[in-house]
C-alpha cells in the first residue's frame, strides 16, 4: 500500500555520503540553503501577490538540508532565523512556527522512520503544533483575520486536515528533489 512503503532507503544512503565530505563543503551547502530559504521567505513581503507563492518554497531548503543530516538541518534553521532578523524581521513569528519547522520535521523523520504515513504524520503534527500555538497562544493571524482566535474544534480539524495534506505534499515534492540532486553526491 502507498502509504505504508518504505521511502527512507536512499535518503539514509545519501546520508552516508554527506557525512564524509568535508565539513567545509558542509558549511558552504548549509549555508547556501539558509540563503534562499531566508530570501524565499522574505519574498511573500517584498513581492505582493507573487511573493506569497515564493515564501512556503522556503521550506525546501531547510528539508533537504535536514534530509542531508538533523545537525545540517539544525544549522539551516537557525541561520535562516538569523537572516530574517536581517531580512524581514515581520517574518520571525511565522518562519519557526510554520515553514522552517515543517522542512525540520520531515527531513529529520527520514533519519528515524521509514514509512512514508510516519514520516508525513510527524510533519504534519509538526505543523499543526506551530500553527496552533500562533493562533492560541501568541494571538497571531496567521491564516488571516477571517480565522478566529478563539478555540473552535472545527478550525482545530480543517488546520489538521490542511497540515496532513501540506505535509504530504512536501513529502512527495522533497523526494523528487533529493532524487535530483542525489546525482551530485553519488558522483
Amino acid at each position: 500500500m502507498y502509504f505504508f512503503r518504505d521511502i527512507s532507503n536512499e535518503v539514509r544512503l545519501i546520508q552516508k555520503m554527506f557525512q564524509k565530505h568535508k565539513s567545509t563543503l558542509n558549511f558552504i551547502i548549509v549555508s547556501m540553503f539558509a540563503c534562499i530559504a531566508a530570501i524565499l521567505q522574505a519574498a511573500g513581503a517584498y513581492l505582493p501577490g507573487i511573493g506569497l507563492f515564493l515564501s512556503p518554497l522556503a521550506t525546501a531548503s531547510i528539508l533537504l538540508c535536514s534530509m542531508f543530516s538533523i545537525s545540517s538541518g539544525i544549522k539551516c534553521y537557525i541561520l535562516t532565523i538569523l537572516l530574517l532578523c536581517i531580512l524581514q524581521p515581520t517574518e520571525l513569528m511565522v518562519f519557526p512556527f510554520t515553514t522552517g519547522v515543517l522542512g525540520l520535521g520531515i527531513g529529520s523523520s527520514f533519519y528515524f522512520f521509514k514509512k512514508r504515513v510516519s514520516i508525513i504524520a510527524t510533519g504534519a503534527i509538526l505543523l499543526f503544533l506551530g500553527i496552533m500555538s500562533l493562533l492560541f497562544v501568541f494571538h497571531f493571524p496567521v491564516l488571516g483575520p477571517g480565522v478566529s482566535d478563539s478555540f473552535s474544534i472545527f478550525t482545530t480539524g480543517g488546520i489538521f486536515l490542511f497540515a496532513f495534506l501540506y505535509s504530504w505534499l512536501w513529502v512527495e515534492i522533497g523526494l523528487i528533489i533529493f532524487n535530483r540532486i542525489k546525482m551530485i553526491f553519488i558522483n
